[in-house]
């Protein structure tokens, strides 16, 4: 499991990615109580924005080349990028295809999981699981990189390595017209909603 800590120019980065990262942390603080079946690492990851986004320098293509060169088995990645911004209000959301819009709707209301061929079971069960919960509303979208925004984030490197991965997103760009500025700061996000992904995230994880 991981999340980016880096930031993009001058700002708080509060929703890209600090909210990743705090997911990140809890979710550490909680399983740490559990006994799992499975080993878990969780990672936060520098150089994630540009101008070292989609080179070999992306903490996340680091870890998961590493991975790859000690074949070291992994069950699947799970990446938090931005979790923390949401809206009821109707047109607060956008989609990267218009037609898509009669699914997902108008309203900044839900946090997705991203998905591509290469996310195979367990993006299935990671989907599955998380709606299940009913904390939050929860949708999935699996498509290739050709629709912009599936693979902006750390679980590219995954993808590009043939290793299961999915991303938990709020839709970045697509609903937070505060990306990449110095107008997205803490009072922006929804904390409580925040709480409520990554309490269905800790539940999945345990049913996993």
């Amino acid at each position: 499991m991981g999340a980016h800590y880096d930031v993009y120019g001058d700002q708080e980065g509060a929703d890209d990615n600090a909210s990743g990262v705090a997911g990140l942390l809890e979710l550490a603080r909680l399983l740490a109580k559990e006994k799992l079946d499975y080993r878990i690492d969780f990672v936060a990851y520098t150089l994630e924005e540009p101008p070292f986004f989609r080179t070999e320098k992306m903490g996340s293509y680091v870890h998961a080349n590493y991975l790859k060169e000690n074949s070291i088995t992994v069950k699947g990645m799970i990446c938090l990028e931005m979790i923390g911004y949401y809206k009821d209000e109707a047109n607060t959301q956008t989609c990267p295809i218009k037609e898509m819009s009669a699914i997902y709707g108008n309203r900044a209301n839900f946090i997705t999981v991203v998905q591509n061929e290469k996310s195979g079971n367990f993006g299935s069960k990671i989907e599955n699981l998380m709606k299940k919960q009913k904390l939050i509303p929860t949708v999935s979208f699996k498509g290739s990189s050709l629709v912009t925004g599936v693979d902006f984030s750390d679980h590219l490197n995954y993808w590009n390595l043939n290793y299961p991965a999915v991303m938990i997103t709020n839709t970045s760009f697509y609903r937070n017209k505060n990306y990449h500025t110095n107008k997205d700061s803490l009072e922006t996000l929804n904390i409580n909603k925040m709480s409520a992904v990554i309490q269905q995230l800790y539940i999945t994880i345990k049913e996993l």
